[in-house]
């Protein structure tokens, strides 16, 4: 019975030892694996450069002329902070909160590993997720060489790698590659763009309250943003703090003064009408800067002020089913305001700078422009008749011709019939070479109709032209973007200011501007005015499918274009109107705290309206009155005794009848009355001037 119950025991105690053996080999196989592992994972790990370097896209920060932040683009990779720059409170935050034996284990955390076994155990079946134990040299590892998927073959490869990089780099070198590369959230990747997104500045700056809130982000970015829920992000970051407390990193009173709800977080950077600008000035810094890599800094010369006033000026008066498009340009060409539609979010189409539409009446300031050039005047005489060019017949608006008028009279009234008389006058490809020298980009065609603005334009185009004339001739070339530095501070790119091509001379510009002031002060844009001098044109197309208003006052040009993107006509559509409207609202904006500036050029003001009958303006001023009485070339007044005496003396040689035979008088012979030009106003005024230039046909 002995020997019986012997035998069980020396099979249970045989199985045993085999079994022991077999773990062991097990074991030790396991361990020379994981060693292969390592070694050959060790071998075909990069270099530390090498592992620096961003695979995952450019960060590009756009800031206002004021320096503010306007959105950012791409993965925000900020400045890498080498291990020295890192703030000790930032290092302490991450470790007590993401891996508090970071300085004991060699990679992996068998403590960590065992706890989240016996976790998984607990909630085996219950659809929870297992806690994770990973280190944060695992964390890097996942981070750069793989992905968040969860299974057993990818937790195996990481910890493999895990224990090749401890291998190879030193525990501060995987901290710094952890805290430049772990992603925050909003797009921000590293301690750098995530303390300049959150807060405003550089992570070298973070203190112990920012770096709790940046610390406790890394468990669910979206979930404890501080953008997204500020109560989450502080809620979380008191967590981190008491870590911190466990872990001896911080004492009780730094933690008890480390008032979290006192935290100034960025904010967040405007992304409607605003994004009309960006999409317009970034794709120029593939000519500007050869940098594909670095995080940039690009300070443009947006005005968020004058973009607000805008985009209210564009929404405001534009009505239902049209659209509307502004572009404001600084005296040098910097734009400060842009809008290329009513909303970004549902239209990003740009119609400041890509569509393209007719003019109408406001292309003619390249005819006049020509007119000016070739010798004409302000003051030099023209007649409002009707036309006929191989038959094309062009007609005034209001259907009436006004006779011999000045060149000032019809650009202030948009009279067709001159322009197209000096269309033919100064030769239409003259007309088109002058749009050309003003930055008109688009095909400009050459028939007798091109001087009512039948070429298609972009708005950008032609604020640009209206831009030179305010700079006395010399080109403009609108821009964006002032400077483009590394987020060190290397300066890649600076914007120069050309003021070298000169498009026309000084004198025609002053032409121009006073006939644009004029239009402005009583012609077809006095819906402009804004209560100190501009200078400007309307634009209406046939059947009002086009409306524009251009002008420019106290160093700003700004253009407005409304109407629909199918092109379909809008009743009641005037470049007079809502156009001007919208420029005069944005002016007052943003002309508002510069100083007044008069034109060089002093303004004539016809005080009338073009009529058929001159007899209802330039007959006798005391009709019907008592006391009446004239002025003379002096401005000095004249008795009715001498008033008679020198309207009878208009013609020296003709012989007055007798009262006794003096019959009606015959309106051909009647003498002409004075002529409200721009000599009058010298006159009166007591003004010695040059002797006017005469055309030179």
């Amino acid at each position: 019975m002995a020997k019986s119950s012997s035998e069980p025991r020396g099979r249970v105690k045989k199985w045993l030892v085999r079994g022991l053996k077999i773990g062991l080999v097990g074991a030790v196989s396991a361990i020379v694996a994981v060693v292969v592992a390592v070694v050959i994972a060790y071998q075909s790990l990069p270099d530390y450069d090498s592992l620096k370097s961003s695979p995952n896209g450019q960060m590009i920060r756009v800031h206002a002329a004021d320096g503010s932040v306007i959105v950012s683009l791409g993965p925000s990779f900020g400045r890498w902070l080498s291990y020295d720059q890192i703030p000790t409170v930032m290092v302490d935050a991450m470790v007590s909160t993401e891996d508090k034996r970071y300085y004991l284990h060699p990679g992996v955390d068998p403590i960590g590993m065992a706890r989240a076994a016996w976790v998984a155990l607990e909630r085996r079946g219950s659809g929870r997720r297992w806690q994770g134990a990973s280190t944060i040299t695992q964390q890097v590892t996942r981070n750069i060489f793989l992905n968040n998927s969860y299974s057993w073959g990818r937790k195996v490869r990481e910890m493999v790698l895990a224990l090749a990089l401890e291998r190879k780099f030193s525990k501060r070198q995987i901290l710094e590659l952890y805290l430049n590369k772990v992603y925050f959230g909003g797009g921000a990747y590293g301690i750098d763009a995530a303390s300049r997104k959150f807060f405003g500045h550089p992570a070298t700056g973070l203190d112990l309250p920012e770096a709790a809130i940046i610390a406790g982000l890394v468990k669910a970015p979206s979930s404890y943003s501080p953008t997204a829920d500020a109560d989450a992000a502080i809620g979380r970051a008191g967590v981190v703090l008491e870590l911190m407390e466990e872990n001896g990193k911080i004492s009780a009173s730094e933690r008890a003064s480390a008032h979290l709800e006192d935290v100034k977080m960025a904010p967040e950077p405007p992304q409607n009408s605003v994004r009309y600008f960006t999409d317009w000035a970034l794709p120029q810094l593939d000519t500007l800067v050869d940098e594909p890599n670095e995080p940039l800094e690009v300070y443009t010369t947006i005005d968020l002020g004058m973009q607000k006033a805008a985009t209210a000026a564009v929404q405001a008066n534009v009505s239902n089913g049209m659209q509307g498009a502004l572009v404001s340009l600084d005296r040098d060409g910097a734009v400060r305001a842009m809008v290329g539609g009513l909303d970004y979010v549902t239209s990003n189409y740009n119609r400041a700078t890509t569509a393209t539409r007719q003019p109408g009446s406001a292309w003619k300031i390249f005819v006049y422009m020509a007119a000016l050039e070739a010798g004409y005047t302000p003051d030099t005489g023209v007649t409002d008749s009707a036309v006929d060019i191989n038959g094309w017949k062009p007609r005034n608006s209001n259907g009436r011709y006004s006779g011999d008028i000045d060149i000032r009279t019809a650009f202030a009234y948009s009279v067709n019939t001159v322009a197209a008389k000096l269309g033919v006058e100064v030769g239409f490809p003259t007309i088109a070479d002058m749009a050309r020298r003003f930055g008109i980009t688009t095909p400009i065609n050459t028939h007798p109709s091109m001087v009512l603005g039948t070429s298609d334009v972009r708005l950008i185009d032609m604020t640009r032209a209206f831009a030179s004339i305010a700079r006395k001739g010399v080109a403009v070339t609108p821009y964006g973007i002032t400077k483009v530095t590394t987020a060190d501070g290397r300066v890649l790119y600076e914007h120069q200011d050309d003021t070298s091509r000169v498009l026309v001379a000084p004198w025609v510009a002053a032409g121009m501007t006073d006939l644009m002031q004029t239009a402005v002060s009583t012609g077809t844009g006095k819906a402009a005015q804004i209560g100190r001098p501009v200078a400007g044109k309307t634009g209406t197309t046939n059947s009002g499918k086009d409306g524009w208003f251009l002008g420019f006052s106290s160093g700003i040009t700004t253009g407005v274009w409304v109407g629909r993107d199918d092109a379909k006509p809008v009743p009641a559509l005037y470049g007079g109107r809502a156009p001007a409207r919208a420029f005069a609202d944005y002016m007052k904006v943003a002309v508002a705290n510069r100083p007044v500036e008069q034109f060089e050029t002093q303004v004539t003001l016809p005080e009338w309206q073009l009529e058929p009958d001159e007899e209802a303006y330039y007959g006798q001023p005391d009709a019907g009155t008592e006391g009446g009485m004239m002025v003379d070339e002096n401005g000095l007044p004249i008795e009715r005794g001498q008033q008679q005496q020198q309207q009878q003396q208009g013609d020296g040689d003709q012989q007055q009848p007798d009262d006794g035979d003096q019959a009606a008088p015959n309106p051909a012979d009647r003498p002409q009355p004075p002529r409200l030009d721009q000599q009058w106003i010298d006159n009166v005024l007591g003004r010695n001037r040059q002797p006017q230039r005469q055309p030179q046909h």
